[in-house]
Formats: structure tokens, C-alpha cells, sequence
């Protein structure tokens, strides 16, 4: 299967010229793309929040996915040596026109499938070496670690504290407005503790419910 991918960060950009491109070169190399995978998103967006993802996982051995450029697949090293790592795994190739990549079955894909693998995994342990020291660094300078408190419940609940009154007015225990809002009941135990005290609201969550 020969799979054409296609990606633009904007609306404002067009799919076309990158089609053109693919058409282009599978002309010159008597290709055929079989089913086009086209995007408007940004190339930040890990794989799996793409339809890049969806390619990814249906995409088997021996199996051709055509881009114009590595950019395309995503927009940092780490991200498109993943990719590129799983697409050489299973035995998928892949070909970009702009910087001329051929990564498929032959003997310089497999060393560059070795250097991929290495390569995520060093930058895997600097990620967390770089964390650990700077977790370090925070608890010597004296900085409290961990969420803010209230910080969950003000972007979820702020600014619905009527509803909330109002559902609570009419016997909706704290489980249930929870599922409402998306959060856990006990989000909103403390919201009703810390916001709602002045209506003497906390009778209506006794410890025990």
C-alpha cells in the first residue's frame, strides 16, 4: 500500500502544493498513492492526537508512506526519529521528495534504526536527569512543589458558582455535580468549602455523604 501524507499547520494554508509535489515524484518514480492522509494542524501535536497517528497504526510491512518533507511528520527531532523508529520496526518505508530520505529495508536503514533507538533513549535520560536536577533545585531554593491548591478548581468552577447554588438547591449531592462539571466530587467539596462558605453551603456535604 502506498500511503501519501499530507500536512499544513493552517486553514490558511493549502493542501494543494504538497500534492502536486507527491503526484509529481510518483510520476517520475511510476508510483501509484493509493489513499491520501490529509491535515490542517500544527506538527507540535504528538502523532496520536493526528491523523498521522491513525497511519501509523494501520500501516504495515512493506508498506510506502510518501511525504514532501520530514517537517511534515512533526516539528521536533525526537518526534520524527519516533516515528521514523516505528515505521522501520515493522517494516514500513518512508520516502520524503524535498530531502530526498529513503528509509526502508536496506542495510542504511537499519543503522539509521539503531541510531534512532539510541538516540531517544539518551534523550529520553537527559529529559529526566534534567528533571530530577531541577526538581532539586526548586526544593533547595525552598519552592513548594506539586499543583497550587485550588488551581483545578478555579479553571473547572469559577464563575459557576450560581449553577452550582442552584444545583445544590435542588439535591444534586457533590458526586453528581462533579459529572457535570468533569471533576472528581472531592473538587468539589473544596470548591463549596473555600468559595461557597458564605452561604453556609458545607451543611449540605457532611463528612460522612
Amino acid at each position: 500500500m502506498v500511503y501519501g501524507y499530507i500536512r499544513v499547520s493552517t486553514d490558511k494554508q493549502t493542501v494543494e502544493n504538497q500534492r502536486f509535489e507527491i503526484q509529481k515524484f510518483c510520476k517520475t518514480e511510476k508510483l501509484k498513492i493509493e489513499k491520501w492522509i490529509e491535515e490542517k494542524i500544527s506538527g507540535t501535536k504528538a502523532p496520536e492526537k493526528r491523523q498521522l497517528g491513525k497511519l501509523l497504526k494501520i500501516v504495515q510491512e512493506g508498506d510506502l508512506i510518501i511525504c514532501s518533507e520530514l517537517s511534515r511528520l512533526g516539528r521536533n527531532l525526537f518526534m520524527i526519529m519516533s516515528i521514523l523508529q516505528h515505521c522501520l520496526l515493522i517494516g514500513a518505508k518512508i520516502w520524503t521528495i524535498k530531502d530526498n530520505y529513503r528509509l526502508g529495508d536496506d542495510i542504511q536503514s537499519k543503522v539509521l534504526a539503531f541510531a534512532f533507538g539510541l538516540s531517544a533513549e539518551i534523550e529520553r535520560n537527559l529529559i529526566a536527569q534534567r528533571t530530577k536536577e531541577a526538581l532539586a533545585r526548586c526544593k533547595a531554593d525552598g519552592i513548594k512543589l506539586g499543583r497550587r491548591p485550588g488551581r483545578t478548581v478555579n479553571v473547572r468552577l469559577t464563575g459557576h458558582e450560581k449553577e452550582i447554588r442552584r444545583m445544590i438547591r435542588e439535591g444534586k449531592n457533590k458526586a453528581e455535580i462533579g459529572r457535570h462539571f468533569g471533576v472528581h466530587r472531592q473538587t468539589v467539596r473544596i470548591f463549596v468549602n473555600e468559595r461557597l462558605t458564605k452561604w453556609k453551603l458545607k451543611k449540605l456535604f457532611p463528612p460522612t455523604e
